[in-house]
């Protein structure tokens, strides 16, 4: 019997999709797996293009953007971005609201200036700054940020407006969760393993215009104009992966769009938030108007209860909740693929376990 899957990422798949995969694992369209058939064949070449035509469609991707279907994870468009985008040592604006968003600092202070624009160091990563106090320099070549931070469960409810500045995010944990308005962005980049699907392939989206700015020296493989020019096939691609997450788009497009996902994950979100809200027992660190829609972190009142509420709720079928070993605590992680009946289970068993233990 499967479980309900609450981790961070690598993270629950569609199930129709896990089937579908299954079923084609060993002969997908005459005789050989998908994994066996040149990124090169017809065949092939067919799925990339149909995936990436059903990502434009789900998003509603405007003419004047490229689709990039990379690898390295997110983590590698840490260091892609400033390659692509900004000579050595030029200023670039970045906003720290948590790990990934530090994590993103760091490596890009490799490569330019970095300007903070915005820190949330002192809420202790509970919030988001305001839109009013996000006002990066005129000349930065970018500002960078982190729509959702995935483990400190903080995720912004707006937009920035950067003045002109090529807008850059890292939607790895909430693409695909909603509608988004790509236009209002430079650059988009998401890892798969939360939304898309396996972990091995990272999808990017930049505008056309930012497309021939790599500085000298940035690997090709890094480089956005090469691999767009390339059709993402610049070397051998993560086969499996595009494939997949080709299924994924269209399991999505069957599921409704990106409207019902939207209804469904707020659903799913609002009930796990009021069933910590109501007691006494747990608790949310975040400010309640940033609080993330993906990935929700709890604690305990008694702290000295974690092991037991984790070897519990495992033994009930409701697995990998423990919090980032960053932080601790407890966080369940709620992307498309968790079905409403997971987080109803999850909010059962919260309840039975206070009511044991509180």
């Amino acid at each position: 019997m499967r479980v309900h899957n609450f981790s961070a990422g690598p993270a629950a798949l569609p199930l129709p999709v896990l089937e579908q995969a299954r079923d084609e694992l060993l002969d997908w369209q005459g005789g050989a797996s998908v994994m066996e058939i040149s990124h090169r064949s017809r065949a092939f070449i067919a799925v990339a293009e149909q995936a990436e035509a059903d990502l434009r469609e789900l998003l509603a991707i405007p003419p004047g953007y490229r689709v990039l279907f990379m690898q390295g994870g997110a983590t590698a468009q840490f260091a892609a971005v400033p390659l692509n985008l900004a000579e050595p040592g030029a200023p670039a604006a970045y906003v720290n609201t948590g790990h990934w968003s530090e994590r993103a600092i760091k490596e890009a202070r490799r490569f330019v200036s970095v300007g903070i624009a915005a820190d949330e160091a002192t809420s202790g990563y509970s919030t988001v700054p305001e839109p009013a106090a996000l006002k990066p320099a005129p000349n930065s070549a970018y500002l960078h940020y982190t729509p959702n931070e995935t483990i400190g469960g903080v995720e912004f409810p707006y937009v920035p407006d950067t003045g002109g500045v090529p807008l850059v995010a890292d939607m790895s944990s909430t693409i695909l969760s909603r509608p988004l308005d790509v236009g209002r962005f430079g650059i988009i980049y998401a890892g798969a393993q939360k939304n898309i699907g396996p972990s091995g392939i990272t999808v990017v989206m930049v505008r056309d215009e930012l497309l021939g700015r790599a500085r000298d020296g940035t690997p090709m493989v890094f480089d956005y104009r090469a691999v767009a020019d390339a059709g993402s096939m610049l070397n051998t691609p993560p086969t499996f992966g595009w494939y997949f997450a080709g299924l994924v788009f269209k399991w999505l497009k069957r599921e409704g769009g990106l409207a019902a996902m939207a209804k469904r994950n707020r659903a799913k979100a609002d009930a796990l938030y009021a069933a910590i809200d109501a007691s006494a027992f747990y608790s949310n660190p975040v400010t309640p108007h940033c609080r993330s829609w993906m990935n929700v972190p709890f604690r305990l009142a008694k702290p000295e209860l974690e092991k037991a509420f984790l070897a519990e709720s495992d033994n009930a079928g409701l697995t990998n909740l423990a919090g980032h070993r960053a932080v601790g605590g407890m966080r369940a992680s709620i992307y498309n693929a968790m079905p409403m009946e997971g987080v109803a289970a999850l909010v059962e068993f919260m309840r039975e376990f206070e009511r044991r233990y509180g």
